[in-house]
């Protein structure tokens, strides 16, 4: 999404991005349902997102995909909202310091380690939000297994990349793929089938956490 408007601080800027894409995908659309994402450019260049096609001009630039139902899933289930509501006073702690919404973190908490603390990929990235040697070093983090530092660095993360990009598809992406890679691919999210499943994972989340709200 492009702004014509010029935000005159860091922290309306990424409040603006945050409430778009909120506005974007609305509450008419249930986070199970097939939810298809709609942008038209108006005569003033502004960027115009809704669940539903807007006329002409009209381009579809997501489709989310209703997620099959967990089987045997109610331990994991219990685990996971055991281990969210542990770190939410964290989640919401960070959200105030970086001016981000609460709800956006947990999507990307929840997309990354399902909220466990002690999660390590194959990659390297570790904790909560899945943060790799680089970025903590960049952050300030000494320790990625410590959750709170997790958080921190990861929100401060995530809160520069909606800052660069301007735009929270763009910055998922950029969080999964790294920042080099969206600019690469002409600041689109990269043609990866991981990252590109990624993005419209945590938008799932995030919108579903919205609709509770």
């Amino acid at each position: 999404m492009i702004f014509s408007t010029i935000y005159p601080t860091a922290r309306t800027l990424v409040m603006a991005i945050t409430m778009s894409i909120t506005f974007a995908l609305g509450v008419s659309v249930s986070p199970t349902a097939l939810a298809d994402i709609w942008k038209r450019v108006d005569e003033n260049g502004m960027s115009h997102f809704s669940n539903r096609h807007m006329g002409k001009g009209s381009v579809l630039v997501m489709r989310t995909k209703k997620q099959p139902a967990s089987r045997g899933g109610g331990a994991v289930s219990r685990k996971l909202a055991q281990n969210k509501a542990l770190y939410t006073p964290m989640i919401e702690k960070a959200a105030r310091q970086y001016q981000l919404d609460a709800n956006l973190i947990h999507a990307v908490v929840r997309a990354e380690s399902a909220y466990r603390a002690d999660a390590e990929s194959n990659k390297g990235a570790v904790g909560l939000m899945q943060l790799m040697p680089a970025t903590a070093e960049r952050y300030g983090v000494s320790d990625r297994l410590d959750p709170a530092q997790n958080i921190r660095g990861g929100t401060h993360y995530l809160r520069d990349l909606l800052l660069q990009f301007r735009n929270m598809q763009l910055a998922i992406a950029a969080y999964n793929a790294g920042e080099n890679a969206v600019i690469r691919y002409g600041n689109k999210i990269p043609p990866y089938q991981e990252t590109q499943n990624y993005v419209q994972k945590v938008i799932r989340f995030y919108h579903a956490l919205r609709s509770a709200s």
